[in-house]
């Protein structure tokens, strides 16, 4: 029915339209031979013109006032970083020639529509040339536009200065891609890893991180841009797939993501997201319900966020490339900061990408060695015989067989250097199963990891005659058979003080 009201509206407005232009044919055609009516014509239409032009710019500018507290720049809107009230100052600058000149242009287009309209008795001057008034028409633009382009050049050359590697810093690496950002900060070593387009896998690597450079491994990523008030920050700008930009509006920030081009730009915020919040809460017009649909959503101030948009048109999914950007304190900063977890660790560690899945690290290795000579201690002054075993906990061998894997030599290499510290003890190396398979075959595999553990620990300097190696098979449960979690604990092997 709608469809049906809306085409009749149509149909009957082009009507009027084909009616008004033949009474207006018919018109023209009785006052051909009436040149007093041509001339009231005329000046008719002259003062129509001139009555929009004037309704045209009063609408200009009123809408303008009407919308300045929704525009960067005016309003609650001014700009929220160090470098930002120098752009607004050049746009504003730009913006009074530009209005100056849209008038006068406007204006005199109408006025000369008016003046110069047909009238019987009159003829148009011939004005071939006027030195004075060209010299003038060339010299203020030429003017105009140096102040623009000297007062432009200074603002891009401090805008876009880089920083100085003295300076303190937040580094932040961008990377467009059809249809999101990967943000990545780096971790406590202050510096983000290199990358390498060819080291790309979709769903594991998206960056192409090289994890053979180690300033990649405490880098983390995160699905906003949370940087502290008064820190410089700056944001390294890469691009995947196709042309994208990288735009903060409120921070007066916008830098194209060329693929393989990288750009950057640095920025300091001047201003937190709440604080920015309290300040919208001050205008009548950020009152209203954040959701048109839902009365009683929270008003438009309170959910207000920064943004980082895509202002080039990258294709269908554009629109999804948002993100939001929190200012906080530095406080603030700091625990949400502590908080992230390098992706590295959480995701490729010891997995076949890892080049170091068969090593530890310097950390990790002060870490387990820590957690060791604490339970070697404890054990060793404990006089409950029960508490005097010490669980190998990093020791493992390959499945169904006795062979130590490649990480185990450090727990080992611990035990041998806490043994060759306290020459007077004994120890008994105690191997275990779970209840999977034959019982003698298990019995026989754990007699032979316990060897296994054993001769490495001979081969690191322990005498043979203070150890004894022995398998228990599956006899000596600590947990449950039912489950994998259970059996798992059951397969270890163990120190026990004599």
């Amino acid at each position: 029915m709608t469809t049906l009201l809306i085409t009749g509206i149509v149909l009957l407005l082009l009507a009027i339209v084909v009616l008004l232009s033949i009474l207006n044919d018919k018109a023209n055609a009785l006052s051909e031979n009436d040149p007093e009516a041509t001339d009231r014509k005329y000046k008719r239409v002259a003062t129509w013109l001139m009555v929009f032009n004037i309704v045209f710019l009063v609408a200009c500018f009123w809408s303008a006032y009407d919308f300045k507290n929704y525009m960067l720049g005016y309003g609650p809107h001014t700009a929220a970083s160090e470098h930002g009230p120098e752009i607004d100052s050049l746009f504003n600058i730009t913006l009074f020639f530009t209005t100056l000149i849209f008038v006068l242009t406007t204006f005199a287009l109408f006025w000369f529509s008016y003046k110069y309209r047909h009238r019987r008795g009159h003829r148009a001057s011939n004005l071939a040339h006027n030195t004075k008034l060209e010299i003038i028409w060339t010299a203020l633009p030429a003017l105009v536009l140096t102040v623009l382009v000297v007062k432009g050049i200074v603002a891009w050359n401090n805008i876009t200065a880089d920083v100085d590697p003295s300076e303190q810093y937040l580094e932040i690496d961008v990377t467009g891609q059809q249809f999101l950002w990967n943000i990545r900060y780096p971790g406590k070593d202050g510096h983000l890893g290199a990358k390498d387009f060819r080291l790309i896998k979709p769903g594991v690597n998206e960056l192409g991180q090289d994890w053979r450079d180690k300033r990649n491994l405490d880098d983390f990523m995160a699905d906003e841009i949370v940087i502290p008030k008064g820190r410089k920050v700056k944001f390294r700008i890469y691009a995947k797939d196709v042309l994208h930009s990288f735009f903060l509006p409120h921070f007066r920030v916008k830098m194209d993501a060329v693929p393989g081009l990288p750009t950057y730009f640095v920025v300091t915020p001047t201003t937190t997201t709440e604080e920015y919040r309290q300040r919208l809460s001050n205008y009548p017009e950020y009152q209203v319900p954040s959701d048109p649909e839902d009365p009683n959503s929270p008003p438009l101030w309170k959910a207000f966020n920064y943004e980082l948009a895509c202002a080039e048109l990258c294709g269908i999914g554009h629109y999804s490339m948002r993100r939001v950007v929190r200012v906080v304190e530095p406080e603030e900063f700091e625990a949400w900061y502590n908080k992230q977890k390098s992706y590295y660790f959480e995701n490729i560690r010891f997995t076949e990408d890892d080049p170091y899945r068969n090593e530890l690290l310097p950390f990790e290795v002060a870490e387990r060695k820590a957690d060791f000579i604490n339970r070697f201690n404890n054990a060793y002054n404990s006089k409950d015989e029960a508490e005097r075993i010490i669980q190998l906990r990093n020791v493992h061998f390959k499945t169904g067989s006795s062979e130590l894997t490649a990480l185990s030599r450090y727990e080992l290499d611990f035990a041998a250097e806490a043994m060759q510290s306290h020459p007077e003890i004994q120890i008994e190396v105690a191997g275990h199963t779970d209840n999977v398979g034959n019982p003698e075959s298990n019995k026989t595999l754990s007699e032979a990891r316990a060897n296994a553990v054993m001769k490495y620990l001979m081969k690191k300097g322990v005498a043979t005659d203070r150890m004894e190696a022995k398998g228990y098979g599956q006899d000596k449960p600590v947990a449950s058979n039912d489950n994998a979690e259970g059996r798992q604990k059951n397969r270890r092997t163990e120190l026990i003080i004599k």
